[in-house]
């Protein structure tokens, strides 16, 4: 039984692709990656969320998308130095995913905290690209173009058929 809830928090999340490379975001400090996109909003779709945050975050223009998968995450943050095992935050995320074609995609982040990069596809499957399910998942996508819903609870993985 949990005794710690968390609130479900909806993202939408960016699959860009420029000569055969995949667009990523580090946020400064940390040790992993993830894939472009954000919050959807209180009353925004998914589409005007995934329009927004590409805008805010590179000035990007979307000329195409369309829904590839969905993944959930559920996983324990503990905050850094705290030692605390009460200090720990429970998250629980639903990431709808899009493949995304737009004009002049560049790896120049406007916001301060985050950075950009284009990995080749062999970088991205070596890297910690998190959720781990979802870097999979991304992977799996590009060869088969089938959509994917896959689960992550702490370090158990499953993509479902």
């Amino acid at each position: 039984m949990h005794t710690h809830r968390a609130n479900l928090e909806v993202i939408v999340r960016a699959v860009i692709q420029k000569d055969d490379k995949l667009l990523v975001c580090h946020e400064k400090g940390s040790d992993h990656y993830f894939t472009p996109g954000g919050h959807i909003e209180p009353g925004e779709s998914a589409e005007e969320a995934l329009k927004r945050e590409l805008k805010e975050e590179l000035d990007l223009t979307i000329k195409k998308s369309f829904f590839i998968g969905a993944v959930e995450n559920i996983f324990t943050l503990y905050p850094r130095g705290s030692g605390f095992t009460q200090d720990r935050e429970e998250h629980h995320e639903l990431i709808l995913n899009y493949k995304v074609e737009a004009l002049d995609v560049k790896d120049k982040s406007l916001e301060d905290h985050i950075d950009f990069f284009f990995f080749d596809i062999g970088r991205f499957s070596k890297e910690a690209v998190l959720p781990i399910v979802l870097r999979e998942s991304i992977l799996k996508w590009l060869k088969d173009k089938k959509i994917f819903w896959a689960s992550q609870i702490g370090d158990k993985a499953i993509l479902h058929p």
